[in-house]
């Protein structure tokens, strides 16, 4: 699966993936591999990546997710 996170000065994240979480407005989500598609609002929090054999987080300021295809964009209003 292909994430980016991306806010209106830079791309903060691109690349290869095993899974995400975001803090979603209704509550904080997982998006696996084939996952459904989805567009939701992102609520101030953290967004997990899990790579083959790292963890990464970074705090973001809102947003809006879109997934589909095995493709997560995440676009952050801020990273804090």
């Amino acid at each position: 699966m292909y994430l980016d996170i991306l806010t209106p000065d830079q791309t903060v994240f691109s690349g290869e993936i095993s899974s995400v979480q975001v803090p979603g407005t209704a509550g904080r989500f997982e998006v696996l591999t084939n996952h459904a598609p989805i567009i939701s609002t992102l609520e101030k929090g953290d967004v997990t990546i899990r790579l083959a054999k790292e963890e990464k987080t970074f705090k973001i300021d809102g947003g809006v997710v879109e997934v589909l295809h095995d493709k997560v964009i995440v676009l952050a209003e801020a990273i804090l």
